[in-house]
This record gives structure tokens, sequence and C-alpha cells, in this order.
């Protein structure tokens, strides 16, 4: 280590060389010069410890005379103004106020850090002056936008005059403690809404004072050749960075009572109006309004529990922040800091403020003085945080006097540690900072006695808990965050974990949730990634995605954050069905009230796959949802319904993914599910249409006289998620047939608005989206016919006129509800078109003709994935396969058409010796797998499979049996 002989040498040289860069200035005069050289001792000194004063001079020498002179010590505020304001005079443009702000903050600042570095002043005068200078060069750049502006725009009015815009400075800034290199932050408000009067141009109150606050902020932050005035921070106004500039008192209270939260009431503690009492206006009435909008906000007069729990967990995230950050070497930020003094203070200020009004004070040193006063705290106890604070506040700045820096972090450079050691007093830096080690020490220990810790759901061992409480609690850099996380996730992971987190972080700065709300928001985050993490650490990246979707869903929701919060096997349901699915996290996004469902996952896994009794469970689950709603009320029965479905479909995928239902019997879920709800939509529609036109006059009793039939795979029983119904409706009226309403019409037009109010109910889009898609081109001269057709014009039409690839829809056709009469008959037309005679070949020409022209026109290609449904060897060639087995053999083995259902008719099929036992039940496996993959697909929201041995495999076989059944050569 360098001798203190050798600091010395290093400072000196540190202070000869800033010595000759001032007297090399280009604007040095003769009389700088002259009194430079009288004072060369005391500026070498003060040059050793402070470069910033040394540049300043360079930069100016005229400010010779100010810098050796003795800063203001009780009229600061006065000092500052009439200097200020002499050289404000005279200038015309942002330009010139730009100029002089910084020329004379830099002036001024050299002159308290010349007083200081050379320990001519204690640091509370320092402070004050620091705090002074501040509010002279806000509130006066303030009152001279105001004036530019208003040659514009008028001036806002209220019944007292000019109206102003009120500045209030936080922090240390509002407790007259500004450190010497300090941000500001503010926030500006003003009392009412108005427009500007007396210039060329009226504008509204809030947009006037928006273009001020604007060139304040411009005024002040930013950086020209003369430095920087101050770095201006907003982020502490109402709803953060998101909010509006400038609020109206009105528009302030409102956000205070229904939004504020616990951080900014203790943000509130130090808020001070800093431009009160100004020339231009009578504001005393307007200061009043602010302070009864503030007060009640900050000072409660009764405690509550939620304070303690705020002010526990401020203090365990500044506890937090030290571990995870290493912030042994920060005065301010480390343990025992000056941070931990604030705090101190402030928690007895919320605790006790809304009673002793001696605590209201915006001064740190006077609320401490005032808990000793109060016999809240010891007056020994007061005494050493006092003078600890104030030798950490000297250290603070001596640091930033250095070199106009803000910082708070212990040199590392040798000259620097001894300039800090002499000004503090000490003879070496280990002297200096074993002091200083002795009252960080002290400084802890009363920080570590304040409120109790909290019981914790995680012990203090898990590293991965404490890993996720630190990367939503602090402010992590990806560095810190990857080391947070290395023993639990890989390189990959961390590296698409951590912008997400981050991102989200930002969303979650501009939501406006209450301060509730937001609690819950804190506690949940760290939870959901543990539960992540622990169980998907190498799928954590995509999971997240989806998770964070769904909690950015609901967050305006705070019963569904309580909900996931409170009940832990709600949320491990939930990472584990995002895990497995993108389609359910789109829904549970879509449509939170689905977390409902999560509520019970034992119901969730469904044992049951009997369809007769899946039925009998939806039909009663659905009339009771139903009871609750009068039958006139079109849209809270739109929207029943839709919720019924988007609830059983979730619990259906949830037992798909757990392996509860294997992929037949979800299908069969599906496929009731979507019967129960036709069955009670068509009633529903039955009764808006009749109560309009009565009933037609043929039917007897509750017979209806319609019928709907399901097509695809409804008629197959092999519904998955999404899909859309393909439908006909068919009914049994006479020609002659009219309805029995006061406003009488033909039967047959009774039918088609039947259908078309049908159609209405499934396919309009509601806040809880579409019922079911639905498709009627299968219908008799598809979109040209007619909407409900006669069952004989049915069977007519396929009989006469239908091509062969309606005769393979048909094989996949069956009633679905509707009087039994008609779906009988429906029945029987289906057996006898299907039991026709076929020529053979010119079936099977016919097929693979049709076959061929969908694989054209639907296969979407593509080098390294594969459509399950289109391609060669898919699901689709082995439906053919079923379809022209039927159609070529039905007139003869009439067992073929009983069953609509593929895997049906391959057992049908293999009875009737049309394939081997063996090849039947190849096929039904083949497409079960097939089919279990496309809803796999499905649930992971995407279309197309990876290319896989086994898939390879699957197409292999369908293939060779389509060769072998159409008498193709195999590619």
């Amino acid at each position: 280590m360098p001798t203190e002989n050798e600091n010395s040498m290093t400072n000196l040289e540190h202070a000869q060389n800033a010595w000759h860069q001032v007297l090399a200035s280009p604007h040095l005069t003769d009389s700088a010069k002259q009194q430079i050289e009288i004072h060369k001792d005391e500026l070498l000194l003060a040059f050793s410890r402070s470069l910033f004063i040394a540049n300043t001079l360079a930069n100016n020498p005229k400010a010779i005379s100010r810098i050796i002179g003795t800063p203001p010590k009780n009229q600061e505020i006065s000092f500052y103004e009439v200097a200020l304001t002499e050289q404000l005079q005279h200038i015309s443009s942002e330009d010139e106020l730009s100029r002089v702000l910084r020329q004379f903050r830099n002036q001024e600042m050299a002159c308290i850090a010349f007083s200081d570095v050379l320990n001519k002043q204690t640091i509370t005068q320092s402070l004050k002056q620091v705090s002074a200078l501040a509010d002279v060069l806000i509130t006066k750049a303030y009152h001279w936008l105001y004036d530019f502006l208003a040659t514009r725009y008028g001036k806002p009015h209220d019944e007292h005059g000019d109206m102003h815009m009120y500045i209030l400075g936080m922090g240390k800034l509002g407790g007259k403690e500004l450190n010497f290199s300090s941000d500001i932050d503010l926030i500006f408000c003003y009392p009412e809404k108005g427009e500007t009067q007396g210039g060329r141009k009226s504008i509204e109150h809030q947009q006037f004072f928006i273009k001020v606050a604007q060139k304040l902020i411009q005024a002040l932050n930013k950086i020209t050749n003369d430095g920087q005035v101050y770095r201006v921070d907003m982020r502490l106004r109402p709803f953060g960075d998101s909010g509006p500039l400038v609020m109206h008192f009105a528009a302030l209270e409102d956000y205070y009572q229904d939004q504020g939260r616990h951080w900014e009431r203790f943000a509130m503690v130090k808020a001070r109006i800093i431009n009160t009492h100004n020339p231009h206006c009578k504001d005393e009435e307007s200061v009043a309004w602010l302070t009864s909008i503030l007060h009640p906000f900050t000072y409660r007069r009764y405690l509550d529990f939620t304070t303690l729990d705020a002010l526990r967990n401020m203090k365990k995230l500044i506890a937090t922040e030290i571990r995870r950050r290493r912030l042994s070497n920060n005065i301010k930020l480390g343990a025992g800091g000056i941070r931990e003094v604030e705090f101190f203070a402030q928690s007895f200020q919320l605790i006790h403020g809304g009673r002793e009004p001696l605590l209201q004070s915006k001064s740190l040193l006077t609320t401490l003085k005032a808990l000793s006063n109060l016999d809240i705290v010891e007056q020994e106890t007061t005494d050493v945080l006092v003078e600890d604070y104030l030798f950490l506040r000297k250290v603070e700045h001596t640091l930033q006097q250095n070199n106009d820096e803000q910082t708070q972090t212990l040199p590392n450079e040798a000259w620097r540690k001894h300039a800090l050691a002499k000004v503090m007093g000490y003879e070496n830096y280990d002297e200096f900072n074993a002091a200083l080690v002795n009252a960080m020490a002290r400084i802890h220990a009363h920080f570590n006695d304040l409120v109790e810790e909290q019981s914790e759901t995680h012990s203090q061992e898990d590293t991965l808990f404490t890993a996720c409480q630190d990367a939503w609690q602090l402010s992590l850099n990806q560095e810190e965050f990857s080391d947070a996380f290395s023993d639990h996730l890989s390189v990959d992971e961390i590296e698409g974990i951590y912008p997400q987190v981050l991102s989200f972080k930002e969303k979650q700065r501009n939501y406006r949730i209450g301060q509730k709300g937001e609690d819950t928001l804190n506690k949940l985050l760290p939870e959901i990634l543990y539960v992540l993490v622990q169980q998907h650490p190498h799928h954590a990246v995509n999971v997240l995605s989806r998770l964070l979707g769904v909690i950015e869903a609901i967050t305006g929701r705070t019963t569904y954050l309580d909900l996931l919060l409170e009940n832990p096997d709600v949320l491990k349901q939930l990472v584990r069905l995002c895990e497995r699915s993108d389609w359910i996290a789109q829904e549970i996004k879509r449509f939170p009230l689905l977390l409902d469902e999560l509520l019970t996952p034992l119901y969730l896994g469904q044992q049951n796959t009997d369809i007769v009794t899946s039925k009998r469970e939806y039909e009663q689950e659905l009339r009771e949802n139903m009871l609750r709603i009068e039958q006139d009320d079109v849209e809270m029965l739109m929207d029943a319904w839709r919720q019924f479905k988007l609830c059983q479909q979730l619990r259906i995928a949830a037992s798909d993914i757990s392996g509860s239902l294997p992929i037949n019997h979800v299908s069969d879920k599906l496929t009731v599910l979507a019967e129960v709800i036709l069955e009670n939509v068509v009633n529903a529609a039955w009764m808006q249409i009749s109560e309009r036109f009565g009933v037609p006059k043929h039917l007897e009793g509750q017979n209806k006289g319609f019928a709907v039939i399901g097509y695809g795979k409804l008629g197959g029983y092999e519904l998955g998620y999404g899909s859309d119904l393909d439908l006909v409706f068919l009914h049994n009226a006479p020609r002659t047939s009219t309805t029995n309403g006061k406003k009488a019409i033909e039967a047959q037009q009774f039918y088609i608005k039947l259908a078309q109010r049908i159609m209405h109910l499934l396919n309009t889009k509601t806040l809880f989206g579409q019922l079911f898609e639905t498709d009627l081109r299968l219908r008799p001269s598809g979109n040209a016919g007619l909407l409900c057709c006669h069952i004989d014009g049915f069977e007519k039409y396929q009989h006469e006129e239908a091509w062969t690839w309606e005769h393979q829809a048909l094989v996949r056709a069956r009633g679905i509800c509707g009087d039994g009469e008609l779906l009988t008959q429906f029945c029987e037309v289906r057996e006898r078109v299907l039991c026709q005679h076929r020529d053979i070949d010119a079936l099977a020409n016919d097929v693979r003709s049709m076959r061929i022209k969908m694989r054209e026109h639907l296969l979407s290609n593509t080098n390294d994935k594969v459509d399950l449904k289109q391609c060669v060897g898919g699901i689709t060639d082995i439906e053919f396969m079923a379809q022209f087995w039927v159609l070529a053999h039905a007139n003869q083995q009439r067992t073929l058409t009983e069953y609509p259902d593929n895997l049906r008719i391959f057992e049908a099929a293999a009875q009737s010796n049309l394939l081997s036992k063996e090849t039947a039940s190849t096929l039904q496996n083949e497409y079960l797998a097939l089919r279990e993959q496309y809803h796999h697909l499905t649930l992971a929201d995407t279309k197309y499979a990876d290319e896989s041995d086994e898939l390879d495999a699957i197409r292999e076989t369908v293939t060779k049996q389509w060769a072998t059944l159409f008498k193709e050569e195999v590619g």
C-alpha cells in the first residue's frame, strides 16, 4: 500500500495540475490572476480535495471572488434570489436562461465546496445552502418560463388572479437536506381547470402548465457546454412515467384517495412546496388546498396494520438489496447507510405522525429531535443517529465535491482516499474507515430494531425463492440476475427470462390497480417464478411468456391475483396448464373467469368416460346455470352458454393434459358438450321466433317439426378444441302450412328465420367470444340452397343431384337434436342414400380425385413441418378410406351405415370381411395417434407437427393401406 507521504505527493500533483489548468485559462484576467495568487495555498489545498473547484475556476476565472468568499449562512434564499434575479433581468431567450442558470449554479456550488473541503463550515450549513440554492434555481427558472410563455398564450387565472403551478420538492430537496451532486424529484400540480387569458392564443390550463413543466425540466436537466443544473426525476408523480406531467388539484386528490401506494405515503413525508409566497399571486388559499389533499393521505389519524406491513416490506427490501447487490462500499444504500437513518425516522413519522404534529416535519434532523422529545425513542439513540447521520452526510458531500458526481461509493484511488480522510479530519484513510465502519454498524443496529419480521412461507435457506424475490423486487442488471439463478437455470433460460421480467416490471409500473393490488402482485410474482423454475426449468422461457400474459390480463382484477396467491395448488395447476398448452393460456388470458375452474383441480381430472353419463351431467349443469337467467334476456343467455362452454372445455383440456382422458374420450366429451349446448340454443331460438310469429299449424304437442344434423367432426364424435360445426337444418312442414301467431308467415319462412336465429346465437361474438363457428355449406345446393330444407327435398337432392363428395360427407352425418320422428326420417334417408349401388371403380376414381384436389388446395408446404390433416398418410387419407368402404359396400353390408365415426366404421368393415381385424386395428391406432397429436398441436396453439420417426412410420403404414385399397403404387 502507498505510504501517507506518497498519498500526499499524489494529491499535491493533482492540485498542481489543476493550478496550472486554471492559470492557463483563456478567460483569466489580471485581477482574477492576482486574487488567485494571493490565495494560492488555500486553493492548492482545495484543488487537492476537489477537482470540481479547479474546473469551475478554469472555465470561469471571474468566479474567484465568489469561490473564495464566504457562502451565505442564515439568509441563503434571499442572497441567492437577489443575485440570480439580477442576472436574469436582461436575458430574452431560453439559451441564455440555460447558460445563466448553469454558470450561477457552478459558481455557487464551487463556493460551497470550497468552504466544505477546507472545513470552514458545518455539514448542516452546507445542506441548507445546497437546498436553498436549488430552491432559487428551480423557482426563478419557473417564473422566467411562465412569463416567457404567457406572452404567447396568456396566463391561467382563477378568482384570486394569476394562477401558478406548484412545484413539490421530494426527498432530500423537500427536507432541505439536498446532497451536493443530487438529482431532484419533483411533482407538478395546479389548482383548477380553465383557459388562459390575455395572450395571442388561449389554451387550457393543463396544456399551458405542461408546456411550462417541459421547458423547466429541459432548462434544468439538459447537458450543455456549461454542464447541467440538476438531473430531474418525475417518476414520483401520480401514475409514474405513464401519468400526466402536471395534474390539477382535484385529479391529484382522486389519485391519492383511490390509488395512492404505501411508498408514495413514505415519499410524501418529505414533500414540500418550494415555490410558495411568490410575488406574482396570492397563493395562501391554493397552498392550504394542496396541503389539505396531501396531509390526510400521508398522516393517518389512526394506525392501520397495512402501514406496519408496508414498513416491514420496505425494510426487508432494503436488507435484500444490500445482500444481493453487495452494497458494502456504499454509504447511502449499504448496511447502516444514510437510507437506513431516513427509513428509521420516516417509519415513526408514518406510524405516529397523524397524532403527533411535531413528527410532521420535512427535516430528518428535526424529526429525530422530536422523537426523543416525545419519548418515542430514547434520546441516547437519537443523539447517536444524528451524529452518525451527519458524519455520513459529510462523507457524501466530500465524495461528490471531488468531481461533482452523484456517488455514494467509497473511492478506490489512493489520492481520493487521502483527500476524503483529510477533509473528514483523520490522519489516514484507515483511521477514517474504522470510524465509518463503527458509525454504520451503530445505525444498522438501530435499523434492525425496527418493526419485527413476518414469518416466511419459505425457509431462509431456500436460495431459489430468495432469487425469485430478488428478481422481482430489486432492479438487478443482467449479470446480477444471472448470478441469482445460476444454480437453478441454464444460461439460455436465464437470458430468455431476464428481458421478460424486466419488461413486465416496466409495464407493472403503469398498472393503476391501487395499493392492495400492487401488494398482492409483488407477493405473487416471486411465487410464480418459484413454481415455474421448480416445475419447468427447461421450458421456463416459453412458459413464463404465457404466464405473464395471463397475469397481465388479470392485473386489474385483484380478486384473481388473490386467488392465485392464496391457493398454491391453483397456481401450480395454472403453471402446469400453461406449460402444456399455449391454447389454454390464451383462453385464460382472454377469459379470466376460467381461473375459477382451477379452484377444483380434482374436478379437472375427469375420470368419467361414458358418453351417455357425460351428456347427462352436462345437461344437468347447464340447466342449473340457465335457471338464474330470464329467457327473454338474450345477452345473458348468450354469455351463459359461452361461459359454460369455456369452463367445460378447460376441464376437458386439463384432463387431456394430465392423461386421465384417452383421445377418443376427449373428442366424445367435446362432442356431447356441443350437442347439449346446441339443443339449448335451438330451444331458446324456437321460443324467441315463436313469440313473434307463433308456431306452424301442422305441429302437434311439443313437436317442432325441425331437426339439426351434424356433419364432419360433430357427426363423427370427433370434435377438437375450437372445432367449427358443420350443420344442416331440416323440417317437415307441408307446403301450405303457416304459423298461428298474430303475424302469420309461411312455415317454410318460419324455419328459415329459426335457422337464422340459431346461427346468430351461435356465431355472434360477445365479451366471452364466439360460441361456435358454424358452416352450412353441406346443405343441399350449398351456399345457394335454403338455410332450412324440407326432408323430402333433402332426400331428392341426395339421390338426384349430390356429388360423390357430398355422399362421403353424409357418411359422417347424424341427427343431433330435434323431433324424434324427423330424426328417424333422416336416418332412413341417410341409409337409403349410402346403400345405393355404385360402380366401385368409378367411386374409387372420384374419391382419389377429390383427395388430390383437397391436397392441392389445402396442403401447406413446409420443409420441416407436417400438416397432419392434409399430408400423404395423414388424417384425411384415413377418413377417405373409411368413407370409401361405406359407399362401396353398404348396399351389401348395411351395418356399415350404422355409425358415423371412423373407429366403428373400421370395426364394421372388419366384421364384414372387407379388411382384416389386424388392419382395422392398425388403422384405428394410427388414426387415434394422429388425432391425439393434432389435439395437442391445437393446445399448443400451432397447426403443424415436427418431423419424427414415429410420425414417419404412421404415415408409411397409412400410405401402404391407401395404395392397396385404391390400387396405387407407393411412391
